[in-house]
C-alpha cells in the first residue's frame, strides 16, 4: 500500500525538517519489507479565502483532487480519536491487507479539516486534546509511521 502525506502548508529549512525527512527516509526504508510504501509529501498552500469555512472548503478540494478514485484517507484531527501506536499499526495493516492500493494522512490547515473529509475519512486521528505546531506534527506523523512499521515487522525499536 502506498502511503502518501497532504500537509496544508510547508516545512521550513531547520532541525524540525531534518527530524522529519529523517523519520520519512526510516520509514520509506522499512516499509516495502511488510507492504507500506512510502509515497512522499505533498505540500499545498493555505488557502487566502476570507472565512474559515471557504478556506477549510478550499484546501479540501486540493485534498480530494490529489486522493483520485479508490485512495482511503486518514486525517490529523483534534477532534479524532486518540489510539495507541500498536492500534495505529494495526489499522494500516488491516487496511493493505484489506486491499487499499493507496492511503493519504492529511493534516489540515491553521483551521482545520472541512467536515466533508471527516465524514469520507477512514479514521481521523489525535495526537492528543493539546493544540500541536504543524512542524510538530509532521515529526510525530513521520515517526509514528516509521514506528507501525517497526511495530509490523517485529523490529525491537518498538517496545510496550
Amino acid at each position: 500500500m502506498k502511503i502518501a502525506v497532504h500537509a496544508v502548508g510547508r516545512m521550513k529549512a531547520g532541525p524540525e525538517k531534518e527530524l522529519v525527512e529523517r523519520y520519512f527516509d526510516r520509514f520509506g526504508k522499512s516499509g516495502p519489507a511488510i507492504g507500506l510504501e512510502f509515497a512522499g509529501v505533498v505540500e499545498a498552500p493555505e488557502s487566502r479565502a476570507q472565512s474559515a469555512v471557504e478556506r477549510k472548503r478550499e484546501e479540501a478540494q486540493k485534498l480530494q483532487a490529489q486522493l483520485g478514485a479508490g485512495a482511503a484517507l486518514i486525517l490529523l484531527d483534534e477532534r479524532g480519536k486518540n489510539i495507541s501506536s500498536q492500534d495505529f499499526a494495526n489499522r494500516l495493516a488491516a487496511l493493505r491487507d484489506g486491499g487499499q492500493r493507496n492511503l493519504v494522512v492529511a493534516i489540515g490547515g491553521p483551521d482545520g479539516h472541512d467536515p466533508s473529509l471527516r465524514e469520507s475519512a477512514a479514521l481521523t486521528l489525535s495526537f492528543g486534546a493539546l493544540t500541536w505546531p504543524h512542524q510538530i506534527v509532521r515529526i510525530m506523523l513521520a515517526e509514528q509511521l516509521y514506528r507501525a512499521a517497526t511495530i509490523l515487522s517485529g523490529h525491537p525499536y518498538h517496545r510496550a
